[in-house]
């Protein structure tokens, strides 16, 4: 394990940034459930003290941490119909969230579950938004297309697919949703909902 010494004493930004960045290569090298308070403040070589009066909780640390791990987002894809990119953006989903990294979020999901303002913060952490706004884009494209009626451009209907895909890991407890599961949730579920859209009054 790395430690940091220091023969001065650091305040302020400079000590947030030393334990963010201890608690970020804790989480990658032993996973959330192994990630404490007493291994982060000797990896950033200062005392718990200083992590709690600026985390009060563990979960809001391995969240606040966790941002550092995420890295760069994988270009939207752009396949020319909706089925392929809503597949692909699937698979590309599916496959961050099988990798340790995505063990790293589940974990930090289950302990936050009863946490609301730490839930959101996470989820902010984690891309929703971003997530969000890629769905919402392939529903654009597909209905400038002539795929789908302007109707299909609705936030809920852009969020179910990854509430089916977080659905199979959170109720199966699978490690990776297998290829056919990502094409039924494409096939049976999200276009028959996106063609069915402009019959809705």
């Amino acid at each position: 394990m790395r430690t940091v010494a220091t023969g001065r004493r650091r305040r302020g930004a400079e000590l947030e940034e030393a334990i963010l960045r201890a608690a970020a290569e804790e989480l990658a090298a032993s996973g959330y459930h192994a990630m404490t308070m007493d291994k982060v403040a000797k990896r950033a070589g200062t005392n718990k003290n200083a992590i709690y009066r600026r985390w009060p909780q563990r979960a809001a640390l391995g969240i606040a941490a966790y941002k550092r791990l995420a890295g760069a987002r994988t270009p939207m894809p752009d396949t020319g119909s909706l089925r392929g990119d809503a597949l692909e953006l699937l698979r590309q989903t599916n496959a961050t969230w099988s990798s340790p990294r995505g063990a790293i979020l589940r974990d930090l999901l289950a302990a936050a579950a009863d946490e609301p303002d730490l839930l959101e913060l996470l989820r902010e952490q984690a891309g929703a938004s971003v997530m969000n706004a890629a769905w919402l884009t392939l529903l654009s494209r597909a209905v400038a297309r002539g795929e789908a009626p302007p109707e299909a451009v609705h936030p809920r209907v852009a969020a179910l697919p990854m509430m089916l895909l977080r659905g199979e890991y959170a109720v199966r407890g699978v490690p990776a949703v297998p290829d056919e599961v990502l094409a039924d949730i494409v096939d049976e579920v999200l276009l028959p909902l996106v063609r069915g859209r402009g019959r809705i009054r």
